[in-house]
């Protein structure tokens, strides 16, 4: 099957094409692209993982063309942070 992983820190974003078998789990599919040797900091215990943007369990099946996801934890409060003007 034919999948992509995506990740991005602060200051690096991660977007890899890569075979996967199947029967491939997502946390399969993180650790066959290798991203956790790239970023060491990828804790898949206490991270939210998804497929295409929506929220999935690390054991789940991945089909072909599936886009994999490893969500970073939120830094700030948005309703606490204050909005940017849009025309700055």
């Amino acid at each position: 099957m034919h999948i992509g992983v995506a990740y991005a820190d602060k200051f690096k974003r991660t977007w890899l094409t890569l075979d996967v078998p199947e029967g491939c789990t997502v946390r399969e599919a993180i650790e066959h692209a290798g991203l956790r040797r790239q970023y060491p900091d990828i804790d898949l215990d206490n991270q939210r993982v998804g497929i295409f943007g929506k929220f999935t369990k690390p054991d789940a099946k991945v089909k072909d063309g599936d886009r994999v996801e490893i969500y970073r934890p939120i830094t700030a409060d948005p309703d606490t942070v204050p909005r940017r003007d849009e025309g700055v």
